[in-house]
């Protein structure tokens, strides 16, 4: 198919439907979707998911598509998997926001005072809250997708998105206190989810050469957006490396500096979800043409998506997407206020404690990943990977740029870390960008698998630049 043509019905195809909506061609090929008892009816139209029939599956091999690369997944949590009918992360939620206010009394009535003790309570505070804001905002988009019948993969890129607000909160939120540490965080997020990455490429299940074979969305799309990656990173580089030298006549970030960079990498990302998209929709047209299904069983197909999200009502689900956004906000706040103690109060080094503050503020996303893959959805769990670091790069990297232009264009006159000079800080970290993104596009462009060796050689560089920046990062 091409960009953007519509899926044909099973009759202009040359395949004619029968009543259940498979075509002819397809029902000879596929397992009865009402065969004999204790047969799954909807076996045929699983492919790409649990409980697939092999016929299916063989059916779309011999059309050229490969079942293990698709990228459809099932939705929400199954019933099992709840607490008296109720998600686990409501508990977090519900905990975080109870310690949370009386973290709050507490300070007001000035029993904590700052110190390491309110550092770690806030910490635990926010990472319960903000772990709780993103579930709920993910099952928001899941509940509102299965409302609205959107297909899977406008469901899971709007989760994604959604999944990202926490961390744009505490950008926020950070940076009226300190702009250059809310940079700092934003860049050294991506280095440890590039790390995050790498480390899980060592749990995928290899085949007989030791091999994992990548899904398309990221062999794709994805190794065109971490080019792009690699070449911001490297130009913002290097334009700082030349213009740090004593004389040049620019020493520091203007907004307007700040807002075309950032409004580039935002446009970047836009053009990255629509054509990311778009490659979906051709996947999942080309399956909907091998197996000839008609408009009844492609709702049948979707239907599969979504039967582990619990329909609600309206009020429930803007109730549930406004929870999220008022817990996004408390633990964002909780968040910086650790950031603002440990880099000011407590005299920690910035790039440290911003890999520290990172790695917690990505901890939701990483037992999402970690119960993805217990699941054995091993490539959701690797495009929530891979999307921590290019969401990060186009998207939290892009609004901290735009939010430090704002406040530096209307915020206070006079503040100790504005405007942001081209420093041996800001050099490395924009500079070293280059060669974790290449290695990652070298190592996914090579054949489409990662390998044990393909992981040991990402580890190691991404551990490399890590342990650059920590030691001379904050020079």
């Amino acid at each position: 198919m091409t960009e953007g043509e519509d899926v044909k019905s099973d009759a202009s195809a040359g395949h004619p439907a029968s009543a259940d909506g498979f075509s002819e061609d397809s029902r000879r090929t596929s397992a009865d979707p009402h065969g004999p008892a204790g047969a799954s009816p909807h076996e045929p139209l699983a492919v790409g998911l649990r409980g697939a029939s092999p016929e299916a599956e063989q059916q779309l091999r011999s059309r050229g598509i490969d079942p293990r690369r698709l990228s459809i997944s099932r939705l929400g949590r199954p019933g099992h998997l709840l607490w008296r009918g109720y998600p686990r992360w409501g508990r977090r939620i519900v905990g975080g926001l109870l310690l949370w206010g009386t973290l709050v009394l507490l300070e007001r009535q000035l029993v904590l005072r700052g110190g390491w003790l309110n550092v770690l309570a806030s910490l635990t505070v926010g990472l319960l809250v903000l772990q709780g804001a993103c579930d709920a905002l993910v099952t928001a988009s899941e509940r509102l997708a299965a409302r609205l019948e959107w297909d899977h993969y406008v469901a899971g890129s709007v989760a994604e998105i959604l999944s990202t607000l926490p961390e744009l909160v505490v950008i926020g939120f950070i940076v009226p206190v300190s702009p250059w540490a809310a940079l700092v965080i934003a860049l050294v997020t991506i280095y440890n989810n590039a790390l995050i990455f790498s480390l899980y490429s060592y749990f995928l299940p290899k085949d007989q050469k030791g091999q994992f074979l990548m899904p398309t969305a990221i062999t794709g799309a994805g190794t065109q957006i971490l080019i792009a990656g690699a070449a911001l990173g490297s130009i913002v580089g290097l334009v700082l490396l030349v213009f740090s030298i004593e004389g040049t006549t620019k020493q520091s970030f203007h907004p307007i500096d700040l807002a075309v960079l950032g409004l580039s990498m935002l446009l970047v990302f836009v053009v990255y979800v629509v054509n990311l998209l778009h490659a979906y929709s051709r996947e999942e047209g080309s399956v909907r043409d091998a197996l000839g299904l008609d408009a009844r069983a492609t709702e049948r197909r979707r239907e599969l998506v979504y039967e582990d999200v619990k329909e609600v009502s309206s009020l429930n689900l803007v109730g549930l997407l406004l929870l999220g956004v008022v817990a996004a906000f408390v633990g964002g706040e909780r968040i910086a206020l650790v950031a603002e103690e440990a880099v000011g109060d407590l005299g920690l080094d910035l790039i440290t404690t911003s890999i520290l503050l990172a790695g917690f503020a990505g901890m939701s996303e990483y037992v999402i990943l970690w119960k993805a893959h217990r699941k054995g959805q091993h490539r959701i769990a690797l495009a929530n990977a891979f999307g921590g670091i290019t969401q990060v790069m186009f998207l939290v990297m892009p609004f901290t740029l735009l939010a430090i232009a704002l406040f530096q264009a209307i915020g206070p006159e006079s503040h100790p870390d504005l405007p942001i000079a081209f420093n041996l800080s800001a050099t490395l970290l924009f500079l070293l960008l280059f060669p974790v993104f290449f290695v990652l596009v070298t190592l996914l462009e090579e054949d489409h698998t990662l390998s044990s060796l393909d992981a040991t050689i990402m580890t190691t560089i991404v551990a490399l630049v890590l342990g650059i920046l920590v030691a001379y990062g904050s020079g």
